[in-house]
């Protein structure tokens, strides 16, 4: 009887807590999630306790990020102007037949070393990862200190008049003697989906303003025009693979973070579009099984899709169930990478570097919570080994594993 009682005042704080948490305006999280996370930490949770110490050491070692900016780089972009952003095509490398190295040619799934000496390519996903791992401490903690380092981390590459980064990408994935750069660039900015996240989990501390927030607000509105208005947004709109798919992704994220619902649904039936043409009878996406590391490919742009199904959720639309007319679904692709992404199955495509099974991590946790998959949970524990119980992942979904 006893234990009866101590079990039904837990629940009673636990309820308690849930009940005076304030949802975040996240959209690719999960922000039911969150509470309840949140409200499992400050219950003293064990069985969270690993996850919440490791963010809580990402965190600090995040306090010593930065402040970067586009003004650090070496290279000026072709406009003359550091404020913009500027990066190199990935996997195109010097021409060995011709004496300048020009046109760069193409080897697919290979990095070019060079690309590194772009730095904006370096600090702008760091930068966004970074601040998600502050908001996140922040939210979870209430610690002031997480939220301070990250509102100067935005404010200093977004905002801040003499280091902002102009709202375009007109010099991104730039290809030697080709271009100066592309619309497959719009990739690199695909981290942008966990910035607003991140904003929205900033939101009520003293250290976010409401000028920092109507300043992020316009910023992410002058680049969600240019994507719909340029020659390289225009043509990233076009892309039939994943790259697509994260242009859809990324322009949810900003449409749902000014508020824009209306043109939210529609970019999420322009993605129900592309899910019904890009994958094929076995539930398999032809377009990525060309790369020369498919089964990356693969998860990569399913994860696109799993993103704008959370996301579609604050629009009202259940994504995760939808079916096509020809019998398309998210369900139909998972289905046929989650043996590969368990280990149960030895991916036969072109994989030239090892997999990295830690991406499966989310899709795996997604799939357990809305593909009925009832083995997944358990796959990402048996594949994570020792690390599971310190996984970030775990306060950000409500599956157990």
């Amino acid at each position: 009887m006893k234990a009866i009682k101590i079990f039904s005042v837990t629940s009673l704080m636990l309820c308690c807590i849930a009940a005076t948490a304030q949802q975040p305006a996240v959209f690719s999280t999960d922000a039911a999630a969150l509470v309840k996370n949140k409200s499992r930490i400050m219950a003293k949770d064990a069985a969270l306790e690993p996850a919440y110490k490791q963010l809580l050491k990402d965190a600090d070692k995040a306090l010593s990020f930065g402040p970067v900016s586009v003004m650090e780089k070496k290279n000026d972009p072709p406009s003359g102007d550091k404020h913009d952003y500027m990066s190199l095509a990935p996997y195109f490398w010097p021409n060995p037949a011709t004496k300048d190295g020009l046109p760069y040619i193409r080897k697919d799934g290979e990095t070019n070393p060079e690309v590194k000496d772009y730095k904006d390519k370096e600090y702008m996903p760091a930068l966004c990862e970074k601040v998600y791992t502050l908001a996140l401490a922040y939210y979870f903690s209430a610690n002031t200190k997480y939220a301070e380092h990250a509102s100067k981390l935005i404010r200093v590459w977004f905002l801040e008049k003499d280091t902002r980064m102009n709202p375009n990408l007109n010099f991104s994935q730039a290809i030697k003697g080709t271009n100066n750069g592309r619309g497959a660039g719009l990739i690199d900015a695909r981290h942008f989906i966990k910035l607003t996240d991140a904003i929205g989990l900033l939101n009520g501390s003293k250290y976010w303003s409401k000028e920092d927030q109507s300043g992020m607000k316009q910023w992410f509105a002058d680049f969600l025009n240019w994507m719909q208005t340029s020659k390289n947004g225009k043509d990233e709109m076009n892309a039939k693979n994943n790259h697509g798919d994260w242009y859809d992704a990324l322009r949810l994220s900003i449409t749902l973070f000014i508020g824009d619902k209306e043109q939210a649904k529609k970019i999420v039936m322009n993605a129900e579009t592309r899910l019904d043409k890009q994958v094929d009878e076995t539930g398999m996406l032809p377009l990525e099984m060309v790369r020369t590391t498919s089964l990356h490919y693969s998860g990569f742009a399913l994860q696109a899709f799993f993103n704008i199904a959370q996301m579609a959720e604050s629009t009202g639309t259940d994504f995760w169930n939808y079916v096509s007319s020809s019998g398309k679904s998210l369900k139909k692709v998972f289905d046929a990478l989650c043996p590969y992404l368990t280990k149960q199955k030895t991916w036969t495509g072109q994989q030239i570097k090892d997999f990295d099974f830690e991406e499966a991590y989310p899709l795996l946790l997604a799939g357990a919570k809305h593909m009925a998959c009832t083995r997944c949970a358990d796959a990402v524990k048996n594949v994570a080994g020792d690390k599971a119980a310190r996984l970030s992942i775990k306060l950000l979904t409500d599956i157990d594993f």
